[in-house]
């Protein structure tokens, strides 16, 4: 058994889950379900960034506070994330006290360990708004590619930046040019770190090809000094004498979250969580689930704090998906073009969404979702293929054998395909080869349709009553195995496949089911959706866009 942590990028507490955002979060837990299913022992975390500038400028344009705006949405996604059915073993938030004594504490450790400084800079400040303006405040052209950026860092080419960096700065509040005023912050050494990321960088076997390439070209640009504190109203202090009218920059703060979502998880359960993060002998690997854009926090500034402050377990596994579009166009929260995450979750079955996310979605390259496209994976492959194959077996099972699965016994090249399907889709889930774990798995589905049609059990039913009966107990066992296989993936339908045919807890192992079994009762894995839906949804959409 080995231990497994997996840490999934906190979303900002500022706004609607959209299935762009979603898509960079689902393959943590499809990688959790399957380790726990292989018997591991698993840590699996996240929890909402409550303190970024998004927040703090959401309350303001509300008229709250920013307390309001955090527990507005973190509810929400914990309702979301339910109803997905992501197994964060804890889902927490920044606010919290436990988790501002953790990166309080880790930031003491940082300054104890001489790889934190003082240092006055130019402050950017609003004359009009009378506020100091924090990074994503400050709005203006990228140095680097001239595109638009924010003063923290560009999204077009994924360079960090600071706001003096930036070229025609004004203020994403009022629009109006800011001024700079001198204040001193607490900067990290990142330059300090340098050699040491290159050597660990090196030896990752796990990242994924665009970790790879931007954390490679940031370490031979050279690392560059970053400020670690800031003149900010919302936040976590900085617990050092003269300094507590600053908080702690929150791309330090914010990753610091999986340190501490451990902790207060091991706190609240009497569990342990030094052995998801202390190098014991026992083998120890930790997945980082996230999106392009958080790459080198994970990459280069997170392992740097951990260099920092003391002997704790680094990254081995970066799973960091492309970006995702919406009908050809960028997901845009500002110009509502999205497909919001509660919203679709009112009229879609989980199981279709997380499907279409992993079999569609953005792990290689930019993908694009559509409302056809997602409407025809649902009724072509979920319904069509998968749930089909179910169905038919289970309800001809019965009628024609009173709901008990008959007497047979399933070939020797049924049960070795099966068992190799386990070694090689759990070999690509622990790469994080997501989508064609499910391609191969889906192979496996297509073959076993093609095994009924063949083996006609309309037919057989009428002419040889017990080889009709091999047939749909071999389909059974077919279906027992998918239940596990694609567990990870769609378990609501997996789990009434549970119930139909008795079996246990998911594993990720072969599993038979006995003759004589008595289905249970028997339901539709999925319904039809009316192709009639795509041009409905595709008009709701742009209603929303221009409302």
């Amino acid at each position: 058994m080995s231990n497994v942590f997996i840490g999934g990028a906190w979303p900002y507490a500022n706004g609607s889950l959209h299935l762009g955002r979603l898509a960079s979060l689902l393959p943590g837990d499809v990688v959790a379900r399957y380790f726990r299913a292989k018997g591991d022992a698993v840590l699996y975390v996240s929890g909402s960034d409550c303190h970024g500038t998004p927040v703090a400028v959401q309350a303001r344009q509300e008229g709250v506070e920013p307390e309001a705006i955090a527990e507005r949405y973190h509810h929400e996604f914990l309702h979301c994330f339910n109803r997905l059915g992501f197994t964060y073993d804890l889902y927490t938030r920044t606010d919290q006290p436990f988790h501002h004594h953790e990166v309080q504490s880790l930031f003491l450790k940082l300054l104890e360990n001489g790889h934190l400084y003082k240092k006055t800079v130019q402050q950017t400040y609003c004359e009009n708004d009378r506020i100091p303006l924090p990074d994503r405040y400050v709005e203006g052209i990228c140095p680097v590619c001239g595109s638009r950026a924010r003063g923290d860092q560009c999204d077009f080419c994924s360079t960090l930046l600071d706001p003096s960096d930036l070229l025609e700065k004004t203020c994403a509040i009022c629009g109006n040019p800011p001024t700079d005023s001198p204040t001193e912050h607490f900067y990290l050494a990142l330059s300090q770190f340098q050699n040491k990321l290159i050597e660990y960088s090196d030896k990752k076997q796990g990242w994924k090809e665009n970790a790879i390439q931007l954390t490679r070209r940031y370490l031979e640009e050279g690392l560059q000094d970053r400020a670690a504190t800031r003149d900010l109203p919302w936040g976590v202090e900085v617990p050092v004498e003269g300094f507590h009218d600053k908080k702690i920059y929150v791309w330090i703060e914010a990753v610091c979250g999986y340190l501490s979502a451990s902790k207060q998880w091991a706190a609240e359960t009497g569990e342990g969580w030094e052995p998801f993060w202390l190098d014991k002998g026992q083998k120890l690997t930790a997945y980082y689930v996230h999106g392009k854009d958080n790459i080198p926090f994970h990459t280069l500034i997170w392992p740097a704090l951990l260099m920092g402050t003391g002997n704790l377990h680094l990254p081995d596994v970066i799973l960091s998906c492309e970006y995702m579009t919406l009908e050809g166009k960028k997901f845009s929260t500002s110009r509502n073009w999205a497909v919001w995450v509660p919203d679709i979750l009112e009229r879609y079955q989980p199981d279709s969404i997380r499907y279409f996310l992993i079999a569609n979605g953005p792990e290689k390259r930019d993908a694009d979702f559509s409302w056809r496209e997602f409407i025809n994976s649902h009724n072509g492959e979920l319904l069509g293929a998968f749930g089909n194959f179910v169905n038919r077996t289970l309800a001809f099972i019965n009628k024609s054998f009173e709901g008990n699965i008959p007497a047979g016994n399933l070939g020797e090249d049924w049960v070795d395909a099966t068992m190799d399907l386990y070694q090689k889709a759990g070999a690509l889930l622990e790469k994080g080869r997501l989508k064609e774990a499910l391609e191969l798995i889906f192979v496996y589905i297509r073959q076993a349709n093609k095994y009924f049609d063949e083996q006609k059990p309309w037919v057989q039913i009428k002419n040889n009553r017990e080889e009709c009966g091999v047939t749909l107990y071999c389909c059974v066992q077919l279906i027992a195995n998918l239940a596990n296989l694609l567990q990870p993936f769609v378990p609501f339908s997996c789990d009434k496949i549970r119930s139909f045919l008795a079996l246990g807890q998911p594993a990720w192992q072969f599993v038979s089911v006995p003759s004589g079994t008595r289905i249970g009762q028997l339901e539709l894995l999925f319904e039809r959706i009316d192709p009639c839906k795509i041009e409905e949804e595709t008009s709701r959409l742009e209603i929303q866009r221009e409302g």
